[in-house]
């Protein structure tokens, strides 16, 4: 590990250097390739460096323990608990920050949310999480892009598609994917029963066009009429789009604007991110089995949290989370589950290390 650390910090050094430069700062590009890779790595070289400079001072502790001034060596008796425990601590931080990066962590996402069983009250509970989302995407600053909806008259979702773009939108959202599950009482039940609806939710990571080449000739467009609940027009002009892609299936629509193309754009980015996520997919799925311990964090079939109402609680199924503070976490405070699930899967991808 530390031979690999040496060279990490080499690198940086160098990197710092090469930012100098008059040639770098002259190239825009070039200067900010370097300062995104310098940023990237500073946090493994600041917390080596800490991690030497405790080693250092256990050392030099040492020293004094071996020597005979009483009055030093009590001083560093009492100082040698805090700093191995420091160091341990440091040890454990460094382990994490090489582990190796998800590629799609600083993408951004399309967010896909649909209803489920349920009816009525999944549709309604499909906006709650859209709301859920669009509030934490408030508070880190991301922006929300509707991409696709799909509205019932009591207010309700069948589906919404959105963008989210900002800083490590996939990084904080990716463990989201799965089943939702909600308790509680429809506001159309007249009896006070306690109902059980699911919606799924797919975290898919937004696509670079350097990453996924697509043939048009792949593709079926269809253009046609748009339309609103009940079957009435919205639009007097063809203005829906309808993308098919031949070889793998996938069908995207999109009418919630009024420009042909800009339907048709929105209807490729959706389509560009299910075609990446599938393409991932099929990567994992070769992998052998100790590489695919992706417990919970991409497979859309998994009930992987429940929103109690009644009883004023979220538990998140994977982790044996249970917070009792159902009001906050549908407001958008979502970083205690969020940090609490990184921690978990994190220390799993170290327990799949260490038995390598």
């Amino acid at each position: 590990m530390f031979a690999k650390l040496d060279e990490v910090e080499e690198r940086f050094s160098r990197l710092e250097a090469e930012m100098t430069q008059p040639e770098i700062a002259a190239d825009p590009r070039r200067y900010q390739e370097i300062a995104k890779e310098t940023a990237d790595l500073r946090p493994l070289v600041e917390t080596y460096r800490r991690y030497r400079a405790v080693e250092e001072q256990l050392a030099e502790n040492q020293e004094v323990l071996d020597s005979d001034d009483e009055e030093l060596k009590e001083l560093a008796r009492e100082e040698l608990p805090a700093l191995q425990q420091e160091k341990e601590a440091l040890a454990s931080r460094l382990r994490l920050l090489l582990l190796p990066k998800d590629p799609n962590d600083s993408k951004n996402v399309v967010l896909e949310i649909r209803a489920g069983t349920g009816g009525d009250e999944a549709a309604l509970f499909a906006a709650d999480l859209f709301r859920m989302y669009s509030r934490y995407a408030e508070q880190r600053r991301w922006q929300i892009e509707i991409l696709s909806e799909n509205a019932t008259g009591v207010g309700g979702f069948k589906e919404i598609i959105a963008l989210v773009q900002g800083q490590q939108v996939f990084s904080r959202l990716k463990y989201e994917s799965g089943v939702h599950r909600v308790q509680r009482v429809p506001a159309t039940e007249s009896q006070g029963r306690i109902h059980t609806s699911a919606v799924t939710v797919a975290i898919l990571p937004e696509a670079d066009e350097v990453e996924l080449e697509i043939n048009p000739a792949d593709l079926r467009i269809d253009i046609y009429r748009s339309s609103g609940p009940g079957g009435q027009s919205v639009n007097t002009t063809d203005s829906a789009v309808r993308i098919t892609h031949v070889p793998t299936g996938l069908v995207v629509a999109c009418q919630d604007e009024r420009s042909q193309h800009k339907n048709k754009a929105k209807a490729m980015k959706i389509l560009k991110a299910r075609l990446f996520d599938l393409k991932q997919q099929e990567m994992q799925a070769q992998m052998a089995a100790d590489r695919r311990q992706q417990v919970g964090t991409g497979d859309r079939s998994e009930r992987i949290r429940t929103y109690n109402f009644p009883q004023g609680r979220v538990t998140d199924h994977r982790i044996g989370l249970t917070l009792h503070k159902l009001d906050q976490v549908m407001a958008g405070e979502l970083d205690e589950i969020i940090e609490a699930l990184t921690t978990h899967f994190q220390a799993e991808a170290l327990k799949s290390g260490a038995g390598d």
